[in-house]
């Protein structure tokens, strides 16, 4: 891999590698992710305007920036790019995410298990528009967090729909 995606030193992030957080939005969006490795999280997203949407092994960067606090940031084959600041400490994170303006025209194009998708997702990318950006800029209150092993290909493994009821309601 190229070195523009080399994280911070593994000892500096290793408290941070396989987490999974639930997380909801103050716009009331709600979104999932696991820190699968030091280099690629999976996600899924249960609410907004791309719920439904899920990833998995997207490339980050992930650095901390102090106790318990990281920010994962990466560009995604849709051509949009995401930045998130995550305190663990306080169950708190802000997302910025710059969707491209094709996806804010038709945002129902990315719903679906992107992995499966790519060469359609970067075709949609390159027929555009891509500008101007829309920019989600917002905090989010952690609602759920454990601890899951590093590589654990069963944290996110099924699509928003397909799980349990209640499965992104639970609380801790």
């Amino acid at each position: 891999m190229p070195d523009e995606f080399e994280s911070t030193k593994l000892e500096e992030i290793a408290g941070f590698v396989g987490k999974h957080l639930i997380y909801t939005y103050d716009n009331g969006w709600q979104y999932e992710m696991y820190i699968k490795n030091d280099r690629t999280i999976d996600y899924r997203i249960h609410s907004g305007m791309v719920g439904g949407r899920w990833v998995r092994d997207q490339i980050v960067h992930i650095v901390r920036l102090g106790l318990d606090i990281y920010k994962i940031s990466w560009d995604e084959p849709t051509g949009t790019t995401v930045s998130v600041a995550v305190n663990l400490a306080e169950r708190r994170l802000h997302g910025v995410i710059f969707f491209p303006q094709w996806i804010a025209l038709d945002p129902a194009k990315t719903v679906c298990f992107q992995n499966d998708h790519l060469d359609q997702m970067i075709g949609y990318r390159d027929a555009g528009p891509t500008y101007p950006k829309l920019v989600i800029d917002e905090f989010a209150r952690i609602t759920y967090l454990e601890q899951c092993a590093a590589n654990d290909e069963t944290v996110v493994s099924v699509a928003p729909a397909d799980l349990p009821e209640g499965y992104a309601a639970r609380l801790n």
